[in-house]
């Protein structure tokens, strides 16, 4: 015998349902029969709800699409040019998670954002172009190697007046900078990951935010004993284990790509 509860309201039995609303103000429900992802875009095949028999008889059937903004030439571009020139592309942040950068930059609204592992310079592009006009974003990365790719593409953007990029140990030169930052993208080293946190979480005004990214690393942060020569793994549950202690901050963790943790200073 299975020892799984059965729960009677099984989905069948539950419609799903959304209600919008039309040019005129009135509200009509419908229910969502099947979906389907293509290209980015989330498009639902639904009915407007129905009671009776007869209702349902008459019902249309409508295709909505529920999408996100698109990224733009520019960002196509560099994507496609980071999985052509560089080792590991998918280090890039892509698509969802780029548009998901821009909306929080423009829900917080920083005028000064930091910047912890440039990469290819997709994210801070992403960035830049929620700012506001007076809005600055300072991205460091310490792979030297990398920054024949990435300053062109960050320079030759529509945002290069928002973007100061720094090649270098963000660790040692960001105590060098009297700034003050709204806030933090840390996306480097998984190992020292604490050291960044510690180091930027008093350089954050009251209220800023910190977004830390790929804190469910692949899910094995659920490994109970990472091999100890998995430092990376360690570094990030560590970190994990950290926020989720410290009184200093509110947190959440978003199950978005790899993970996004997003920290909220008290």
């Amino acid at each position: 015998m299975s020892d799984e509860i059965k729960n009677p309201n099984t989905e069948e039995d539950q419609p799903d349902l959304m209600t919008l609303e039309d040019e005129d103000g009135n509200e009509i429900t419908f229910e969502v029969i099947d979906a389907l992802d293509h290209k980015g875009v989330h498009y639902l095949a639904a009915v407007e709800y129905a009671e009776t028999e007869e209702e349902a008889e008459n019902a249309q059937l409508v295709i909505l699409s529920v999408g996100e903004d698109d990224e733009g030439e520019y960002l196509k571009a560099i994507y496609r040019d980071t999985h052509i020139k560089l080792l590991y592309p998918r280090m890039a942040s892509g698509h969802l998670q780029g548009r998901m950068l821009k909306m929080f930059v423009k829900m917080i609204r920083p005028r000064r954002i930091l910047e912890i592992g440039t990469y290819s310079g997709y994210s801070a592009l992403c960035m830049a172009e929620g700012l506001p006009e007076d809005g600055m974003l300072y991205t460091f990365e310490i792979n030297d190697e990398q920054e024949d790719f990435t300053r062109p593409w960050l320079e030759n953007s529509a945002y290069a007046d928002k973007i100061k990029f720094y090649i270098g140990d963000a660790l040692e030169m960001i105590p060098q900078f009297d700034i003050t930052f709204d806030l933090a993208f840390i996306d480097g080293d998984k190992r020292r990951y604490i050291d960044y946190y510690e180091m930027v979480l008093p350089r954050l005004s009251d209220g800023g935010y910190i977004i830390a990214d790929n804190t469910l690393w692949d899910g094995h942060v659920l490994e109970e004993q990472p091999h100890r020569t998995d430092l990376q793994t360690i570094g990030i549950k560590a970190f994990n284990d950290l926020v989720a202690q410290d009184s200093r901050v509110e947190k959440v963790i978003l199950p978005l790509r790899d993970g996004l943790t997003i920290i909220r200073k008290k």
